[in-house]
């Protein structure tokens, strides 16, 4: 039960006559008690005379999965099964990170009927967002007291990332293909693998000519070659505390979540097998064996869950996670930082023991803002700011000359440009017949 507005405004009423008449204390108390049994009096009645909210029942249909930053809409169902008319207040407790804005509506439902509620979300941060139950207030005809129930409504909706490097995706395709050409060439060279024979032509360079297969057909016949394909690709996150560190005012972890999606949607445009891997010091998230459509379904279904651990990353497990995906020759993409020497002292550690066997590529997030304030030199606290942002600087070109010397690749950008520059190093390593 609980009190309306109206129920205290009433109780207040009751002064009136004793302030404008002014009467004794003996006979305002009496009336003051005459006025306090009239009005709850009133207020039982007005409860006994409100339906009952526990016999409505509730139905909810939401959709499984909305990515960050768009809306959904999560619909209730709700049946009046008793024989008053139900007029009153509905409040569906989302989390508040679903976004739910106004979560309180107004319903009327005539006994044996049923009437929707809708609700609009927009979630503002990734993985589950729950709702476990939805309040019902009847309100009874004098609006004075209410009934009120909470029922038990369950849902769940799985916040995605959102993929907003998608939009650098269909450039890299192009990109792509002029590097395939989608046409067969004469000419082997790095980064090409045999397509098919056909008989010679005129202006066919002479050096492609197949002798055995000519010797079995009678016919000269030729070589044609085309890009690579169907190579392994290892995307491995660091999900330790660096990645919990926010630039340009979003997280590490979701920069390398873009870059991820990017890379693993090009590689599977361009026929290479991928394999996504989030460890620190366990395994946080794994999709190994999916291709086309299934892949990038089945890793933002993993990101979707993963937050950053505040604990170091055991990078002596790294080769050993890699060899338990593919014992093969693979393109290993390690998302990390790469910020100060200290820091990445395991990381450099084991690079000798994954360039032994892989192409290795290290991505990581560089803060604009430290490249910004380095250009600053308008007074003493800027030349300071500068001075501290250098020193950021050289230490990271310092760890990247590190991992190049041991044999991998260092690809740094702002948050913004990581994931294009990540495809591009993929497209030039693949014209360069290196994965």
């Amino acid at each position: 039960m609980t009190l309306s507005g109206r129920f205290v405004l009433l109780l207040a009423l009751g002064v009136v006559p004793i302030v404008l008449f002014g009467l004794d204390p003996v006979t305002a108390t009496g009336v003051l008690v005459l006025w306090l049994l009239l009005v709850f009096v009133l207020g039982g009645l007005d409860l006994a005379l409100a339906a009952s909210p526990r016999a409505v029942t509730v139905e909810r249909m939401l959709p499984a999965r909305v990515r960050l930053g768009e809306s959904v809409t999560s619909e209730l169902y709700l049946t009046n099964t008793g024989r008053r008319r139900l007029v009153g207040v509905v409040r569906d407790a989302w989390q508040p990170s679903a976004g739910a804005g106004r979560n309180r509506s107004r319903v009327v439902i005539p006994s044996g009927e049923r009437r929707l509620v809708s609700l609009t979300l927009t979630p503002f941060r990734r993985g589950e967002r729950r709702v476990e139950q939805v309040t019902v207030r009847s309100r009874g005809p004098l609006g004075l007291w209410n009934r009120q129930a909470t029922l038990n409504a369950p849902g769940r909706i799985r916040v995605l990332p959102p993929f907003h490097a998608r939009k650098h995706l269909p450039s890299r395709i192009t990109r792509l293909k002029e590097l395939d050409g989608r046409t067969s060439v004469m000419v082997r060279g790095p980064g090409t693998e045999f397509d098919s024979l056909r008989e010679y032509v005129r202006g066919d360079d002479v050096r492609s000519i197949d002798w055995r297969a000519t010797a079995r057909r009678n016919d000269v016949m030729v070589r044609t070659w085309r890009p690579e394909r169907d190579r392994r690709v290892v995307i491995l996150l660091d999900t330790g505390r660096t990645s919990a560190a926010r630039v340009d005012n979003e997280p590490r972890l979701d920069t390398a979540f873009e870059a991820s999606l990017l890379l693993a949607a090009l590689t599977s445009v361009a026929g290479d097998r991928v394999d996504f891997l989030a460890f620190d010091r366990r395994v946080r998230g794994r999709v190994q064996g999916a291709s086309g459509a299934a892949l990038l379904s089945q890793m933002v279904d993993s990101m979707a869950l993963i937050e950053p651990e505040l604990i170091e990353m055991d990078w002596a497990a790294v080769p050993g996670q890699v060899r338990s995906i593919t014992s093969q020759h693979a393109l290993v993409v390690v998302l990390t930082s790469v910020d100060a020497a200290g820091a990445s002292t395991g990381l450099l550690s084991v690079l000798p023991q994954l360039t032994k066997r892989h192409t290795v590529v290290v991505a990581s997030v560089l803060d604009p803002a430290t490249v910004l304030a380095a250009a600053a030199r308008g007074g003493r606290d800027e030349i300071y700011r500068a001075a501290a942002a250098e020193r950021a600087l050289l230490d990271v070109a310092r760890v990247s000359a590190a991992i190049r010397r041991l044999g991998a690749d260092v690809v740094t950008a702002s948050p913004a440009q990581l994931p294009p520059a990540l495809a591009d190093r993929y497209i030039a390593l693949k014209a360069a017949g290196r994965l």
